[in-house]
């Protein structure tokens, strides 16, 4: 058996780390290929100029960006193996269940047959 909450955790966590990479990730790429093509790299602003800077901070940036979503993905994968494996549904005490076969439902039928 699994546990679902550790399942949906895990997707919502790989959701999240494919997200962040989609939407953000064309402002990481750069970085490596001017350090390899040219050897300067430039930051980029939309109201002035480019301003040369030191290429192993682009790449320190860059490496930062994608641990931060590789954390995510691998978080998300890691709770997905943890709610195939857990048991944690199956871990309830007789006492704390409820359905159609708990007498707990007669109980509520016979008190409400009693008070009208």
């Amino acid at each position: 058996m699994s546990d679902m909450r550790f399942i949906m955790i895990g997707i919502g966590l790989v959701f999240v780390g494919f997200i962040i990479m989609g939407v953000l990730g064309s402002n990481y790429q750069a970085g490596t290929l001017e350090s390899n093509e040219f050897g300067t790299c430039y930051e980029y602003f939309s109201d002035k100029p480019p301003a040369e800077i030191d290429c192993s901070f682009k790449i320190f940036d860059q490496s930062l960006f994608f641990a931060i979503v590789i954390g995510f993905v691998g978080s998300g994968i890691i709770a997905l193996i943890k709610g195939m494996k857990g048991d944690w549904d199956n871990k309830i005490n007789p006492e704390d269940m409820v359905g159609p076969s708990k007498n707990q439902n007669e109980e509520s039928d016979e008190s409400d047959d009693n008070q009208v």
